[in-house]
């Protein structure tokens, strides 16, 4: 995919077919996730992956067609659009489906309350939590039987509750105190008839993994994980991005300020941070001295017990 980003050099972990050196961490970690990604191809009958633009779905892909080109790949890809993305990933999302050939199926939030699936306090709520109605819903529509997503055990900490293969019930509820055994790399992937899974390939990566791969594999990524400009207001110690969804409240003051996005979700839930780093190595420099976990520094639908990401997961959320 051409972009100025993509085509930087920088090679932190020279990977080459054919070496004879000993495996390093990302190749450990690499080597693990297609094992993961071809354990699902083998046993699960079904399966998808979920892609939404963003930095650990776009590793996904790449390990995806490490793991099964030049044939394409065994399950389609998936998105649940909550219709308040950031334009530029869902751009992103659009060109690199188009890039790969693959297949993109794309369900959205809006329709679930149309419908009346889900419903909002207003137009401007946010819908992330929302998620989860509509994709347990896509789940039952095609009868998936996985989905493969790149959730990461240090985002959150029921995130690190969870199993790689991670068990759902017929209504798409996660128990973190009924789920398999995973001992010596063994994954149980048997299911009933409108049960599922969700797997994990990259769960043991951490924020740095991801900024390192994505160097080591020249990836791009959407403009705005770079540093820019743009407005915001500052609400406690967050960073609110200025737009139509995330109006300033009354008495709040409009700053332009460099900032990045670690993560990019809804944007009425999704906060940057104040940053200069605009190149792969600035980014993996500051992720490597961060003292505050990507989703706390970033996600104000993170902040409140009502809205905790486990209740999230209990209700199917992925």
């Amino acid at each position: 995919m051409s972009s100025h980003h993509s085509a930087e050099i920088f090679d932190l972990h020279p990977h080459r077919a054919g070496r004879t050196e000993s495996l390093d961490h990302l190749d450990r970690l690499e080597s693990e996730a297609i094992h993961i990604m071809r354990e699902v191809a083998a046993e699960c009958r079904n399966p998808a992956l979920l892609f939404s633009g963003g930095k650990d779905s776009i590793v996904m892909l790449r390990l995806a067609e490490k793991a099964f080109r030049p044939n394409a790949f065994p399950f389609p890809l998936l998105h649940i659009d909550t219709g308040h993305n950031f334009p530029e990933v869902i751009a992103f999302r659009d060109a690199r489906v188009a890039e790969l050939g693959e297949r993109l199926i794309v369900r959205s939030v809006e329709d679930s309350i149309r419908q009346g699936r889900a419903r909002v306090k207003d137009a401007s709520a946010s819908r992330n939590a929302l998620q989860a109605v509509t994709l347990v819903d896509a789940i039952n529509e095609f009868q998936f039987d996985a989905c493969l997503g790149g959730a990461r055990r240090d985002e959150e900490k029921a995130r690190a509750k969870e199993r790689i293969f991670s068990f759902r019930d017929e209504f798409g509820v996660w128990d973190p105190k009924n789920q398999r055994p995973e001992i010596w790399n063994l994954y149980n992937a048997r299911v009933h008839p409108g049960e599922n899974l969700r797997v994990f390939p990259i769960s043991n990566w951490t924020e740095l993994d991801v900024w390192s791969y994505i160097g080591r594999e020249r990836l791009a990524v959407p403009e705005i994980y770079y540093a820019h400009v743009r407005p915001v207001v500052r609400r406690g110690a967050q960073l609110v991005p200025v737009t139509e969804l995330t109006p300033p409240l009354a008495g709040e003051a409009v700053e332009q300020v460099s900032v990045r996005f670690r993560t990019v979700g809804d944007i009425t839930c999704t906060c940057p941070v104040s940053s200069t780093a605009a190149t792969v190595a600035a980014i993996i420099a500051e992720t490597a001295v961060t003292s505050i976990t990507e989703r706390g520094a970033t996600r104000m639908d993170d902040q409140t017990s009502d809205a905790s990401m486990e209740l999230r997961k209990k209700q199917g959320y992925f």
